[in-house]
């Protein structure tokens, strides 16, 4: 898989060719802590960067997710409805949420790495 990008709001996002795929960071789901319900966006539906376009829900809390970069969503992994907890077992991986062609690829250098984004969690705790 290509470099995970990061946002504040500890949403990922990964290229691959021409669309960009989302979903939150291990960090965010372990502070959710047991998924139980998700809402997706709606297929077409475009988003600005910071937008909430998603909901996840937990034993613990309810938290809007947000487009770390603008786009057109092309894609959402229906799977979720079904297993949600498949966003504690696998964030990065198969518990992705959307995908979405860029609008503003350019955005995507505003996004932390890896390391930027480890010493982001750290300080906030």
């Amino acid at each position: 898989m290509a470099e995970l990008k990061f946002s504040k709001d500890h949403e990922w996002v990964t290229m691959d060719g021409v669309v960009a795929t989302i979903g939150i960071t291990d960090h965010a789901q372990q502070a959710l802590g047991d998924v139980v319900f998700v809402e997706l966006p709606e297929l077409g539906r475009e988003v600005k960067a910071g937008e909430a376009c998603a909901v996840v829900e937990s034993v613990k809390a309810a938290s809007d997710v947000y487009a770390p970069i603008s786009g057109r969503v092309v894609e959402v992994n229906a799977a979720l409805t079904d297993n949600p907890g498949t966003i504690n077992s696998d964030p990065a991986g198969e518990g992705w949420f959307f995908r979405l062609e860029p609008s503003a690829p350019a955005e995507l250098a505003e996004l932390m790495d890896d390391a930027a984004y480890h010493r982001f969690v750290e300080e906030s705790a």
